[in-house]
């Protein structure tokens, strides 16, 4: 089985801006990552439209290999809803999981993930593992990427350009 995202036309982003509040939000939150040295990827988790929780990349910071901005919101999302589910969550991200994050995405039932930039070197949804598509991944979220790409990209390309 293939998972077939859907893709946020650039068509569709020009009627949509501004960006949607949350990606906006984890746009921000990436761009705060970059300017301590992190790489710039956020994350926030929403239900019925409210934050529930919101992260930035974080693992010098925190000297942890796990403190994705995913995995870090995910985490305070379940502490916050005092739940290790978060049915009926999305979740708002800058940059395409990894195959980590993508496991835990699926462990923590969010029912969508809306990414910007796809990671064909490190993504786990649609590159690399695609974790949602296989046969032992028991929840797949609904996926959405495209949006807020373009800046998103551009923060990436930025901090990585710096570090060459």
């Amino acid at each position: 089985m293939t998972i077939a995202p859907l893709r946020a036309s650039a068509a569709a982003m020009n009627r949509s801006f501004p960006l949607p509040a949350p990606m906006r939000r984890a746009l921000d939150l990436a761009a705060i990552a970059a300017e301590s040295g992190e790489v710039p990827v956020g994350a926030v988790v929403t239900r019925d439209g409210e934050i529930v929780a919101e992260a930035r990349n974080a693992m010098r910071g925190q000297v942890d290999p796990t403190a994705h901005a995913e995995m870090v919101a995910i985490r305070l999302a379940a502490t916050r809803l005092d739940s290790p589910r978060l049915d009926g969550c999305e979740l708002w991200v800058t940059l395409e999981p990894c195959a980590m994050c993508a496991a835990a995405i699926s462990l923590a039932r969010i029912g969508k993930l809306n990414f910007a930039a796809e990671d064909p070197k490190g993504g786990g949804v649609l590159h690399g593992a695609r974790v949602f598509a296989q046969p032992t991944c028991h929840h797949k979220p609904e996926v959405l990427s495209g949006i807020g790409e373009t800046e998103a990209a551009a923060q990436l390309q930025a901090f990585f350009a710096a570090r060459r």
